[in-house]
């Protein structure tokens, strides 16, 4: 029942932050893409700072730090996966551009400050440093952003009604996000779950939710500029805002497993690498890049889910990964990459 409650008010939630986001973007001349990188990406964020601190607090930094990392690398391949299957994603050049690069520039910091296999307080002034450059790049470009008088036929609502919609929908969103957890990890206790494990799946996951449920909405309205800026703005504030705060008010440093270091912290740098050569290569997400997406995330669940019950599964699955699946991945997007290089510089000639 409680499963239940809070999927339907998940949906709610993310309906309602959507509609008051659309309606804000109209009235203050802001292009979508921009109050999805920021206000819609921060909110529907909000459940991953409360599970992160709860979780410091009671001492439980596996599910912490495991649940970021695992909702970077779900709300890549699984949120932006199925919003392309929805619709085929177009993706702004500022994407390419700024947001993309710092994403994976965040991950590499987080990486970096980790590799001692933990994050100090230090670590966490740094990371939230970086967030507050991001968004005063993000202002800026929001004011030299030229955006259309109509807003693919948005109502231009007064702003305070805007933003009541939108706190509504955040409050929905955090609320179900936290019943939704909190069932799941019930769950995942009574089967013998290791505090990793339930950090990178189930509390990534629930937490995930709430981004999941606005980017799929987004992509109903074709709202493509919400459904694609929210994941990346959204894994922007996990890595720099959450792990940066929840670091930084720990009361010891927050520890990082091996297994962490070993694989899920790579996983989830090679899943933001990625992003660029698919943006690039056309500036959409296509269907069946969507597909890929979403395969690359059932092998990634495979593999965790073999490694952590000790099944032959696990090695068999790493192989096939490391020496078939990356090669011709690698190549794939090399190839995508410079056939749209090249129609991209006939273009400018032509011009």
């Amino acid at each position: 029942m409680q499963l239940l409650s809070g999927l339907v008010l998940l949906v709610a939630g993310a309906e309602l932050l959507v509609r008051g986001a659309v309606r804000l973007a109209a009235r203050l001349h802001v292009r979508a893409l921009i109050i999805g990188l920021s206000i819609v990406a921060f909110g529907s964020s909000a459940p991953q700072m409360a599970v992160s601190l709860q979780a410091t607090l009671a001492e439980n930094t596996d599910i912490a730090v495991g649940s970021v990392i695992g909702s970077g690398i779900f709300n890549i391949l699984v949120t932006l996966g199925l919003s392309a299957l929805i619709i085929p994603l177009r993706v702004s050049r500022q994407l390419v551009r700024l947001d993309i690069p710092l994403m994976i520039f965040a991950s590499l910091l987080v990486f970096a400050l980790a590799y001692n296999e933990a994050l100090t307080p230090l670590d966490g002034l740094i990371l939230l440093a970086t967030l507050v450059l991001y968004l005063v790049l993000l202002l800026r470009q929001s004011r030299h952003a030229v955006r259309p008088h109509s807003h693919e036929g948005a109502p231009r609502a007064h702003w305070l009604s805007s933003l009541l919609w939108m706190a509504g929908g955040l409050l929905l969103l955090v609320f179900a996000g936290h019943l939704l957890v909190e069932a799941a990890v019930e769950v995942a206790t009574d089967l013998g779950l290791s505090e990793r494990i339930i950090g990178l799946t189930i509390v990534a996951v629930g937490t995930s939710l709430p981004a999941l449920a606005t980017s799929l909405i987004a992509a109903l309205r074709s709202q493509r500029d919400i459904a694609v800026g929210n994941v990346i703005g959204s894994n922007l504030f996990n890595l720099l805002g959450v792990l940066g705060f929840t670091a930084l008010v720990a009361p010891t440093p927050l520890s990082v497993s091996p297994n962490a270091l070993d694989f899920d912290l790579p996983v989830m740098l090679g899943v933001a690498v990625l992003c660029l050569p698919v943006f690039y290569s056309g500036y959409r997400v296509t269907r069946a890049e969507g597909l890929l997406f979403l395969g690359l995330y059932l092998a990634y669940g495979l593999h965790v889910v073999s490694f952590t019950t000790g099944m032959p599964l696990a090695g068999k699955l790493e192989d096939l990964m490391l020496f078939f699946v990356l090669p011709v991945l690698v190549a794939f997007l090399l190839f995508s990459s410079l056939r749209a290089w090249r129609r991209q510089h006939k273009k400018g000639e032509a011009q």
